[in-house]
């Protein structure tokens, strides 16, 4: 957690320089690598947080998001 926590230390001062005095082309890439890893950081925690609700159905049933998505998933 305190790399992320690092990492978006350095996305805000990232930003705040491209805001202030424009960023090298090399502080662009360390930045859009650095959102991109934020991004699939989120998405990752979401998705695990999904993973673990379960929904009860109409009939009664219970079922769990993440098995519904990997039926889902199998279909297409």
């Amino acid at each position: 957690m305190a790399d992320m926590e690092e990492k978006i230390k350095r996305i805000n001062e990232l930003y705040h320089k491209s805001k202030k005095e424009g960023l090298t082309d090399a502080e662009k890439t360390e930045q859009k690598q650095l959102r991109q890893e934020y991004i699939a950081s989120v998405r990752g925690n979401l998705r695990a947080q999904l993973d673990q609700i379960d929904i009860i159905n109409a009939d009664g049933t219970i079922s769990n998001l993440k098995e519904k998505r990997k039926t889902t998933m199998e279909k297409k």
